[in-house]
């Protein structure tokens, strides 16, 4: 079946792009599982911008703490809070970074982290500090020597974070046109240092709407490593939430 267009008119107004995101990863992790060797998990991850809440307690007059000067009269002693003031105020948008991801995990090894598969969304591309975000968020993991996945199936914004992340890392793919399409998967992974110097490995697919999807590589070890099919997750996406 084809690769759909979650962001335009059919698909867009009746199946939002937001619910493959969220389901997708979880189908991932289904298919994952048959094809992990023993000792190895999987787990899905959402998260969307910056939707959470924060309760804060406030103390109601009547019930505020009395302080070292009442406590010679049966108070409790409290130390007394100090403010001071701020050094520089100043408005600022800090970037909402979308998290749709899967994460694989060496449970024999203390749940160490090997691999991560990166759903991307609209925001994470819109706006040049949510693009550095996202490619931070990425280089932190490949520093750390897990495999990194990207998938990018959104169409409504047109940048290609992998041409991004390597010009982050002040490199370049020679085979990448002058305008590299939007939509694409990619895999990373550092490689055994050679002459103390890390190599960087990336397996490259742009994808095309109607198309079928690509196959993602993962290492898991130097010595592991699976295929995953995008394709099966997808469709198996698509099937549970009536997208035909």
């Amino acid at each position: 079946m084809p690769l759909r267009d979650h962001f335009r008119p059919p698909f867009d107004k009746r199946h939002p792009w937001n619910r493959v995101h969220a389901g997708w990863p979880m189908m991932m992790v289904q298919h994952l599982y048959r094809l992990l060797p023993p000792g190895f998990e999987a787990a899905p991850g959402v998260q969307l911008g910056m939707n959470y809440n924060i309760d804060i307690g406030v103390l109601d007059n009547d019930d505020r703490l009395t302080t070292g000067a009442d406590a010679g009269r049966g108070g409790t002693a409290t130390a007394v809070a100090l403010e001071r003031t701020a050094t520089l105020t100043l408005d600022s948008e800090l970037p909402e970074q979308d998290e749709f991801e899967v994460r694989i995990y060496d449970a024999e090894n203390g749940q160490q982290l090997v691999a991560a598969i990166e759903l991307v969304s609209p925001a994470n591309k819109d706006r040049p500090e949510s693009r550095r975000a996202f490619l931070g968020k990425v280089a932190a993991l490949l520093q750390k020597d897990v495999c990194v996945s990207i998938v990018d199936v959104v169409t409504s914004k047109q940048f290609n974070l992998y041409a991004e992340l390597l010009e982050y890392i002040d490199r370049r793919d020679p085979n990448l046109p002058a305008e590299p399409p939007a939509i694409y998967a990619v895999t990373f992974k550092g490689r055994t240092r050679i002459r103390r110097r890390t190599q960087l490995q990336c397996w490259y697919d742009p994808m095309t709407l109607g198309a079928v999807l690509p196959t993602l590589p993962i290492r898991l070890t130097e010595d592991q490593r699976i295929l995953l099919p995008l394709e099966e997750s997808y469709e198996e996406t698509c099937k549970y939430l009536h997208i035909s």
